[in-house]
């Protein structure tokens, strides 16, 4: 068997480094923030208002309104599972048959490495992106569907269903939805990584500058 050749370019490891150090120093900064002021966050705040709202629903013994806003998350959390799952396949199958939009890809590529096994790690790594998504709103789905079950109990009529368990489960289901989201806004640097390190960079600060105002408070 060859030797597969997929060293990287000076040029294209430093947009990777670049990349990681810029979305991890983001998000350390986001959970610093979340932490000492979550109200200041869009995370933080809305996880606020579900707390309230779910304080609201089991008070005023409103289940079936409880249920319908739910079968809403649920619906949204299948079809982008639904998504993320044949972009995660259709990206590894071009990781393994690759085909002319390889050659596109290069023809773009003024700084990278024109290699085929690095252009595959590229599309395995995007898929493994969508893999992550899709598990992330599958795990929101159960939890939102255990949420569901749960608000339909009239309080205090079971100890263990209180307004804070109810709120733990969906807050569960909320984070998985929003890293799956984080899986969703990620492919964009890592698709546009294909066409080399130059497009990775700036894909990377294109995401930061859309995430900036999503997470500030609403």
């Amino acid at each position: 068997m060859g030797n597969i050749n997929f060293d990287m370019t000076l040029a294209e490891l430093t947009a990777v480094v670049m990349s990681i150090l810029i979305l991890s120093g983001y998000h350390a900064y986001l959970t610093v923030r979340i932490r000492r002021n979550p109200n200041a966050t869009s995370l933080g705040l809305t996880r606020h208002i579900r707390r309230q709202w779910v304080r609201v629903i089991l008070r005023e013994n409103a289940g079936i309104l409880g249920v319908q806003s739910l079968r809403n998350q649920v619906m949204a959390s299948s079809f982008l599972a639904s998504t993320a799952i044949l972009i995660a396949i259709g990206a590894a199958n071009a990781a393994l048959n690759p085909s002319f939009f390889q050659e596109i890809s290069h023809s773009l590529n003024f700084f990278g490495t024109h290699s085929k096994a690095l252009w595959s790690i590229k599309l395995l790594l995007m898929s493994a992106n969508f893999f992550f998504s899709f598990f992330s709103f599958v795990l929101a789905i159960r939890y939102y569907n255990h949420a569901g079950f749960c608000i339909g109990i009239p309080i205090n009529s079971d100890p263990v269903i209180t307004s804070n368990f109810v709120s733990d489960v969906l807050d569960h289901g909320s984070l998985h939805y929003f890293l799956g989201m984080r899986g969703y806004f990620f492919s964009l640097a890592l698709a546009l990584w294909l066409f080399g390190p130059e497009w990775l960079l700036g894909g990377t600060l294109i995401v930061i500058a859309v995430l900036i105002p999503f997470d500030r408070r609403a």
